[in-house]
């Protein structure tokens, strides 16, 4: 049975989730931040199983709602579980007021963003060696 748990700091399972995919697969070394122990934290889990993850956090600077560190373990990809979480981040965002998301997204997922309603702004970037391009979305109350 899948559910989703929220937590207010980092926790060891989203850490692990973001450490196989991000780090593991994807050769990214900087993956923790500054951020980590102050934003929302996603995870999805397949009864004790944590197989998907995202964390969300206020951003004066852009005044809105920032959502990344998206990830799905291997084994649990193609069955729509980032598309899942995502939602569910987007909902948690909702009740808290907000309405304005923003998101630094691989250039490779831009399709995966856009099908989730998120439209691109601006020039891609680089985060390490690899492509981002800002994306937003305005939430309906």
């Amino acid at each position: 049975m899948l559910h989703f748990k929220t937590y207010h700091s980092l926790p060891e399972d989203a850490a692990l989730i973001r450490q196989k995919v991000f780090m593991e697969e994807q050769g990214f070394v900087d993956e923790f931040d500054a951020i980590d122990p102050q934003a929302d934290h996603i995870v999805l889990y397949d009864e004790q199983q944590p197989i998907a993850t995202c964390r969300y956090f206020w951003d004066d600077e852009q005044q809105g709602y920032v959502v990344g560190r998206i990830a799905v373990v291997k084994e649990f990809r193609g069955q729509a579980l980032g598309a899942a979480i995502l939602r569910e981040a987007e909902q948690q965002i909702r009740q808290q007021g907000g309405s304005r998301l923003l998101l630094a997204a691989q250039v490779r997922a831009k399709g995966f963003y856009e099908k989730q309603g998120y439209a691109a702004k601006g020039e891609e970037f680089l985060e390490e060696y690899c492509p981002h391009i800002w994306m937003h979305k305005e939430l309906e109350q």
